[in-house]
């Protein structure tokens, strides 16, 4: 995540940077360095960050969970279908996709490619 697509989401979000950073658990010099590119944005706040735009409160139907729309054999042995949480597979560790393997950067950054994820956000 950059800082252009950070402030977007920030904004996406209705939020100011200090009401941002009282959800994030952190200060308002850290976002607002994020936010500037002055400071690198770590992974787990990315991933938080994507976490509350997905699940932002919006009218209409549910995501169509990952097991359905990949027709996924192995479900069962999956964490996204073990926690009813199709449309956050992305954000899981040890889902059974076959582009979701290795450790967690390379594996959002994969993921972020997938029709799952970018369907959530629209795109």
């Amino acid at each position: 995540m950059d800082k252009k697509e950070f402030g977007y989401y920030r904004r996406k979000l209705g939020k100011t940077q200090q009401e941002l950073a009282d959800i994030l658990g952190m200060s308002l010099k850290s976002v607002h360095g994020y936010e500037q590119g002055y400071r690198a944005i770590p992974l787990h706040i990315a991933r938080y960050l994507y976490f509350l735009i997905i699940n932002q409160r919006h009218e209409g139907k549910s995501p169509i969970p990952c097991w359905e729309r990949k027709l996924c054999l192995e479900k069962e042995n999956c964490p996204a279908w073990e926690f009813n949480c199709g449309h956050l597979c992305w954000f899981l560790c040890g889902t059974l996709c076959e582009s979701c393997e290795g450790e967690y950067k390379s594996k959002l950054d994969s993921c972020k490619t997938c029709a799952i994820f970018k369907g959530l956000f629209g795109k």
